[in-house]
């Protein structure tokens, strides 16, 4: 591989790294390949904000669904 696509791949695992450190001291729960993919939703133009409650929203639909199959 050229040497400018190396430098582009290990800036991205830079950024990972640095965003899952933060994720991981603010309790986000979200992991390094969920932060790669919502790096790459918002680089490809969705709205952080509407990202971040998509996520807020299947979080509560799972836990109710959790819920559910445990009071069976």
């Amino acid at each position: 591989m050229p040497t400018g696509s190396n430098s582009r791949q290990r800036a991205a695992k830079d950024v990972v790294d640095v965003l899952n450190e933060i994720s991981t001291l603010l309790h986000t729960g979200l992991d390094r390949t969920t932060l790669s993919l919502c790096v790459s939703l918002i680089e490809n133009g969705v709205n952080p904000e509407a990202l971040a409650a998509i996520i807020k929203e299947l979080r509560r639909e799972a836990e109710q669904t959790l819920g559910n199959v445990e009071a069976r």
